[in-house]
Order: structure tokens, then sequence, then C-alpha cells
């Protein structure tokens, strides 16, 4: 018996037995994307028609000057978040993904989860069998050949210094001569079948990112020579056109990229992705600008900080001849928080217990590098962190987040150019991003725009509504 989990956004997911005759039914991605689509239209338009003017909330002016933390204003299917549970991917914790998602050895909860079985259930809300996650990494694999050829040869001749992340984006971009929808737009395709051709893009998108990243990883730090692996999964193959053959590395990568794929839509690069993606840009041009946002030191760039952090705190105490323990983590954090600057790694606009895409990549730590000193060292700030940030007093929020580990592992492999952390987060985030911008175009959602004011018309509010 094939089992598929039907998972809800808002509740505990149900396990649903179906026999293996109706699983082959529908086995390929788009024929169940396809019969999912007319249901989920009539939802929303139902949703609308019947509590379209209902309240869900208030923004006061703290909010709008502030980021627009907390305002409820946008639809997102893949993800939810939680302040204090976390997240979701389409009603699944990360352990329950770890649980029920396919691996690489076949067995369920044998190794960490697929990446293309993520985007199977990021996509369709369904855990995909075995037999759906080979299907899907074959297309893809498939389609990564269609990189147009103009693209590598325009990444080589890029200057080496030139940060990654400015790379991928130019990678990407320059990859757009292929979108499938941006022609089918222009041939005049009706409106109700945008998310077709969308998911094309989407697919080839997923499909190429792997070579064009490895390409400015090889040549930035390498001999500029990629080798593929066709006959692993998604992740395995990247590893091995990064020039890593370590099956524990395998391991880490798809832990990395499934747990970096989605955060709901608020982020800067999900929202991004999803507001160019409203003025019907394709794929990739929406795609290349979510990865703009995440170059930003507050975004994406974090984990690299992190690890820049405890290398500078375990130089400082190996010159001073101490051991880097409890008492000179906490004398080194409050030098830091005393000058004005942040500790990296801890912290979260939205999460007030610690991140669980934290806690799986410690226990991937312990499990297999439970000796490495970074990573005892994390561990150890870990322990002493939340109670110096609390003492502190100026955060909602004094536990780890998910830059606060990664590095530290990728580390552990020799993958020491941390400079280049960022564009495996852009690889990943690719999948949340994309996900959800096919059910933008499946639903219709409409262009965003939403409203601004001037600091004067704030003031004047404010005056004339003394009790709002």
């Amino acid at each position: 018996m094939n089992s598929l989990v039907t998972a809800s956004r808002f509740l505990r997911p149900h396990l649903t037995n179906v026999s293996a005759a109706s699983a082959r039914c529908i086995t390929t991605l788009q024929e169940t994307l396809e019969a999912q689509v007319p249901s989920k239209q009539t939802r929303l338009a139902t949703l609308k028609k019947e509590h379209g003017s209902k309240v869900i909330g208030k923004v006061t002016i703290d909010q709008l000057i502030g980021g627009a933390r907390g305002v409820k204003c946008m639809l997102w299917e893949t993800s939810n978040l939680d302040a204090d549970e976390g997240i979701r991917f389409r009603g699944l914790t990360i352990p329950e993904c770890q649980q029920v998602l396919p691996t690489y050895s076949g067995k369920v909860g044998d190794g960490e989860p697929l990446l293309e079985s993520l985007i199977w259930l990021l996509l369709t809300s369904e855990v995909p069998t075995k037999e759906q996650v080979d299907t899907l990494t074959a297309e893809l694999h498939e389609r990564s050949a269609k990189l147009p050829s103009h693209v590598v040869p325009l990444l080589n001749s890029l200057p080496k210094d030139m940060h990654p992340m400015t790379q991928f984006s130019i990678g990407l971009n320059a990859a757009q001569t292929a979108s499938v929808f941006a022609k089918a737009y222009a041939d005049g395709v009706p409106k109700n079948e945008y998310h077709k051709y969308v998911l094309e893009d989407i697919l080839n998108v997923f499909a190429i990112i792997p070579e064009i990243a490895a390409t400015i990883y090889r040549n930035v730090y390498f001999d500029g020579v990629v080798t593929k692996d066709l006959s692993l999964d998604y992740s395995g193959n990247f590893c091995r056109m990064l020039g890593y053959n370590n099956p524990s590395f395998d391991e880490l990568m798809r832990l990395y990229l499934c747990i970096h794929t989605d955060h709901e839509g608020g982020n800067a690069s999900a929202h991004t992705t999803h507001l160019v993606g409203s003025t019907l840009s394709d794929p990739y041009l929406s795609y290349a600008a979510g990865l703009n946002a995440l170059a930003g030191p507050l975004h994406g760039l974090a984990n690299q900080e992190v690890l820049k952090w405890i290398q500078a705190l375990q130089a400082k105490f190996q010159k001073e001849g101490k051991e880097v323990n409890a008492e000179t983590i906490t004398e080194f954090a409050w030098e830091t928080l005393n000058a004005k600057k942040v500790i990296p790694g801890y912290g979260h606009a939205v999460l007030r217990k610690t991140d669980p895409r934290y806690t799986c990549q410690r226990e991937f730590g312990l499990k297999h590098m439970p000796d490495d000193p970074l990573f005892k060292i994390v561990d150890t700030i870990y322990q002493v962190m939340p109670g110096i940030l609390t003492e502190h007093g100026k955060v909602s929020n004094p536990y780890p987040n998910v830059d606060s580990h990664s590095g530290v592992l990728l580390w552990h492999y020799g993958f020491t150019q941390y400079q280049y952390y960022t564009v495996l987060f852009g690889v990943s985030r690719a999948v949340g991003g994309l996900c959800q911008l096919y059910w933008d175009r499946a639903l219709g959602l409409p262009l965003e725009r939403p409203k601004s004011h001037t600091p004067e018309w704030l003031e004047s509010f404010a005056k004339n509504n003394p009790d709002a």
C-alpha cells in the first residue's frame, strides 16, 4: 500500500491510504497539479465571496514605519510560520518531514529528505511516493540540459572577485532567454493557462540553477571544471558539481537545501519573488530579483557573519592563551553588545523560540561531528547566549536562528569559502518562492500594490484621531 500525506496549512496532517493502482493514476507532478487547480480556484473564489469583507487585523503606525512586521496582507500556500512552533511545510514540521518524506536510501526516516520530495510537497500539498520522487529527479536531470549555451561562457567571463551572489543573479537573468512563459505571454496565451507555462519555467529554473551555482563556485575558487553525476539525486549531483564526493556531505546538503526552501511569504527573498511575479515577470526574472534580496546582509548573508564572529572569538582567546568556554564566550558577547553590534545568528523577526531549523542542524552535528571544535563552540554559545541577550534586554527573541549553525557544518566538510554560502541558500530558496509563484498564477492572484503614506499624512491622522 502506498501512502499520500495531504497536509493542511492550518491543521496537523492526516495520512490517507490509497491503493498502489490509484497512486499510479496520477503519477507525474503536472498531472497531480492539474487535478488540483479547479478545486483550489473554487475554494479561493468562495472564500473571497463569502468572507472577503471580514477584518483579520489592524495596522499601527509603528508597523507601517517598522517594516510591516506582523501585518497580515499576503496569501501564501506553501508554508506557515508560527512564532513559538516555527515553520510548517504544508502543515508538516521539519521532524515530521524527516519522518515521512522519501530519502536517498529509499527508506523513509533513514537519512535526510530528498529536495525533490519537498518540491512535490510544496507544490501539491501531498507527500509523494518514492516512485513519484524518482520520476521528478529524472525529469529535473533531463531539464538541466536546457541551460542556454551562452550562460556558462558569460559566467566564465565575469571577474573572479565579483561576489558570488552577483554572479548568480547575472547567470539566472541571462538564462531568461529560455523562458517558456515569456514566449507564451507574447503569443497571447489565455490568462487561465498562465500557470501551465509558468510551471515549465519553474521546473527549468530548478533544473539549471545547480549548474549556474556550481560554475560560479568552481570558477571563483578552483579550476572552473564542473562534473555532473546524473545517477544521483538533485542534491548529490549538486555536490559532485561543486567538487565534493562524500556521502555524509551529500546528506548535509539534502538537509540544508530542504530546510532553507521556504519560511512563509513575508521574508525578503520570497516576498520579492512574489511581488515581481505579480507583474507577470517570468520565473527567471522573478527569482533573480529574489536572489538580489537574499544577498542583503540582513537576510541571506547572515550565516557567513555568524561564522566570522565565532572565528574572531576563537582567535581572540587563542591569542590570549585562554580556553574558549562559557565564561570567555560571555565576555566576548558583552564586548560585541557594548560596541553597539548584534550577535549574529540570534533573534528572528517572527520566531520567539529556538528556530527548529537550528535544532535539526544541531542534531545533524551531534550525529556526524560531535567532536568538531567549532561545533562544540556553537553548542556552548547555545547554552549561554539566550541568558546574555535576555539580560541585555533589547531583543524580543534571544534564541538561535537557522544561520547560527549552517556555516559551521559546511566548514567541517572543508567548504570554507563562506562568501559563497548564500549561493547555497539561493539554490534552496528558489523552491519555496517559485512553488508559491505557480499558485499565484494558477489562482489568478493580482498585481501587488499596497498603499503608502507620507510622514505628513501620518502626523495629521494621529493628531485628528487621538483615540485610534
